[in-house]
């Protein structure tokens, strides 16, 4: 036990500045130590007397790390019917996603005189004359301009988006 000691104790500063850095978390970091700290006690029987003991206490607290990490990464297992429902179900995101991305694009197609209108009016939520005092241009040509955006954004993306009931991913080979 004393040449356990002897060999352990000097470690520990090291061990909590290793601890730390994979960890990022002070708290989290000192209970990593005091974890590996228990599990060299336990377990220096079996370790090997011919090999390093900084080694081999190292090697102990890096495993146990990434298990931590592994597991904070997968989150913890709740069985299915003691889960909450409403947190199981959530929407997809990946159509939201798809949708932004060719939104974004048919706004890039938009000259730029019908896109500024059209985020002004849309997305800041301005008022028709309010446009039309930011721009510097008479509230008729806001008016036309912003009709003529929201024609050609929503033939964009209805030329984007695939007819119902069709697969245009899918072909037909013979």
């Amino acid at each position: 036990m004393k040449d356990m000691m002897l060999l352990v104790e000097p470690l520990i500063p090291a061990l909590r500045r290793y601890a730390r850095v994979l960890l990022r978390d002070r708290a989290g970091a000192d209970d990593l130590v005091q974890d590996c700290l228990e599990r060299v006690v336990a377990r220096w029987h079996q370790r090997r007397t011919d090999g390093d003991a900084r080694t081999w206490v190292f090697s102990i607290l890096h495993n146990l790390a990434m298990t931590r990490l592994s597991r904070s990464r997968r989150g913890w297992y709740v069985a299915l019917e003691d889960a909450d429902e409403a947190a199981t179900a959530a929407p997809p995101t990946q159509e939201h996603g798809v949708m932004h991305k060719d939104l974004m694009r048919a706004l890039d197609t938009l000259p730029e005189e019908q896109r500024s209108v059209l985020l002004l009016v849309s997305v800041e939520d301005l008022s028709y004359a309010e446009a039309a005092r930011v721009l510097d241009i008479p509230i008729g040509t806001v008016m036309s301009r912003l009709s003529r955006a929201r024609e050609k954004l929503l033939r964009a993306t209805e030329a984007e988006a695939p007819a119902a009931g069709s697969r245009p991913w899918l072909r037909r080979v013979k």
